[in-house]
């Protein structure tokens, strides 16, 4: 069972990684937190592994962050997630913000996940909401904050970019030059410059 992988990145898009360790490429499915976060092509990268073994396949998932994976192995113990719809609620939710949501009963916040309706929404919420004690729940930053910043994070999001690096890019837009806040088209410009 791999549980730890170390070793150069030799390839990396989003939802996927190979690393190279001791001349083996090992193909792993990342989440799109982990893929921002990764190094460059060509350095070393360091992944925390989930090991799926079936019949007729071995996959790895890896996640940069411990949390992560440790609440991907709560989410694939819910009947009717896999680790495919796992890895998608945990790209489009940080670990904080899905725990957030599960506690709180929040099943809108859930459902905008791709994969997730209502059922599952209230399945989740079920089953998980009295076993993530263990996690912590740092107050989450409001990621946008006005009308502009809003039409930004939608457009973003409209245009199939994934809405946390859609926030990530509006935030440090915003950091960097505090007018574009109440400014649609140069802050558009401006977080689309990042989030390429």
């Amino acid at each position: 069972m791999i549980a730890h992988l170390r070793g150069k990145l030799i390839h990396k898009q989003p939802g996927q990684a190979i690393v190279e360790a001791a001349g083996v490429g090992y193909d792993v499915t990342i989440s799109v937190p982990t893929f921002t976060a990764l190094p460059a092509v060509g350095a070393e990268a360091s992944l925390h592994i989930h090991t799926q073994v079936r019949e007729d396949q071995i996959a790895l998932f890896g996640f940069l962050e411990r949390d992560e994976k440790r609440l991907f192995e709560r989410l694939i113990t819910v009947t009717g997630v896999g680790p495919k719809l796992a890895v998608t609620l945990l790209s489009g939710l940080s670990p904080e913000r899905a725990v957030t949501a599960i506690r709180a009963q929040d099943h809108a916040s859930l459902t905008r996940i791709p994969g997730v309706g209502k059922k599952l929404a209230e399945r989740l919420v079920l089953e998980l909401k009295d076993k993530l004690d263990d996690f912590a729940t740092a107050p989450v930053p409001a990621a946008v904050q006005g009308a502009a910043a809003e039409d930004v994070l939608s457009a973003l999001t409209n245009l199939g970019y994934q809405r946390p690096a859609a926030e990530k890019a509006i935030q440090l837009s915003v950091a960097k030059e505090a007018a574009l806040a109440a400014d649609f088209d140069g802050l558009f410009r401006a977080a689309l410059k990042i989030i390429r």
